[in-house]
């Protein structure tokens, strides 16, 4: 099953979850990779930024993507940004041929200039393939890369495996509107836009053409409706269930601590065993755990999916 550019719906970024001792814990990798699946996922992207994927080797890489991939039938996204070429074709090679239907490749920060963005991206498809299907990561407050509409379009004309685009730019809705608007003009082919930042926008996102997200808020349920209802022209039903969790949503994106807060939740729900991440990291003190609790506890009044952590 390979990506292509007309992918929609919500591709859920998956944690690695890791027990106390750091080891990874295939089991709850299985079990989050299953509620994935029965909540409505149309595919998940595993080893990204909030995958933690900077502090597993290369064969603990490998080993997690293949077990995301062999535990579900929905596509599999893997993120194989990497310092040198040779990691990133190592691990996209691995990837594919364990069934992943893409790859996603974020740009080092060192670039600063249109030409060394789109230049980097057209040696990465050389090192990983011409064939093999791939996301542009564009996160600029997190890899200082400012990607203009205009670099996207160059990216997408010149490499026809780019098939998705990973939005996080922030502010970034007149971003999707150029891009569509090229789109409509024919000086670029359609390509599949799917929105991060935890959705912390995605309502006003898929109104202005996204196809929908790719990230980690803990309850992607959430935006398996959004997206949903949006599609379906409900609009008001959408902003309902969004701005219903948006306390809690925009808890989870305070930098350094976002990643704790989502996996505490998800420990909470039952889904990982353990909200423990690789060090170097940043913990929730008691105060900001209970802080969660009470979001919790709050957003259960509006969405009884949230009873069972509150």
């Amino acid at each position: 099953m390979r990506l292509s550019p007309d992918a929609r719906g919500v591709y859920p970024i998956a944690p690695t979850p890791f027990l106390p001792d750091g080891r990874i814990d295939e089991a709850s990798i299985d079990r989050i990779t299953d509620f994935y699946g029965e909540i409505g996922a149309t595919g998940l992207t595993v080893l990204g930024v909030m995958g933690e994927a900077p502090k597993l080797d290369g064969a603990e890489s490998a080993a997690v993507a293949s077990r995301f991939i062999r535990r579900t039938r929905l596509p599999v996204i893997v993120g194989v940004s990497a310092p040198g070429f040779a990691a990133m074709a190592g691990l996209a090679k691995t990837a594919m041929d364990a069934g992943a239907a893409g790859v996603m490749i974020a740009p080092p920060s060192s670039l600063r200039t249109d030409d060394q963005i789109v230049g980097y991206y057209a040696q990465a498809v050389e090192a990983i393939g011409r064939d093999v299907p791939f996301v542009i990561q564009d996160y600029p407050l997190s890899f200082t890369v400012v990607m203009t509409p205009g670099v996207i379009r160059r990216i997408v004309s010149d490499n026809p495996s780019c098939v998705m685009l990973k939005h996080e730019d922030w502010p970034g809705l007149e971003k999707i509107s150029a891009l569509r608007g090229f789109q409509r003009d024919g000086s670029m082919r359609p390509i599949s836009i799917l929105c991060g930042n935890g959705g912390l926008f995605l309502d006003f996102e898929c109104e202005r053409g996204a196809d929908g997200a790719m990230t980690g808020y803990a309850f992607p349920e959430m935006l398996v409706d959004v997206v949903r209802l949006t599609a379906a022209a409900e609009r008001g039903q959408a902003h309902d269930v969004f701005d219903a969790h948006l306390p809690l949503l925009r808890y989870e994106q305070q930098p350094g601590i976002g990643l704790a807060v989502r996996k505490y939740v998800l420990m909470r729900r039952g889904l990982i065993a353990s909200d423990a991440q690789r060090r170097p990291a940043g913990g929730l003190s008691p105060a900001a755990r209970a802080e969660v609790d009470f979001l919790l506890g709050r957003l259960a009044r509006h969405d009884a999916r949230a009873a069972v952590a509150a």
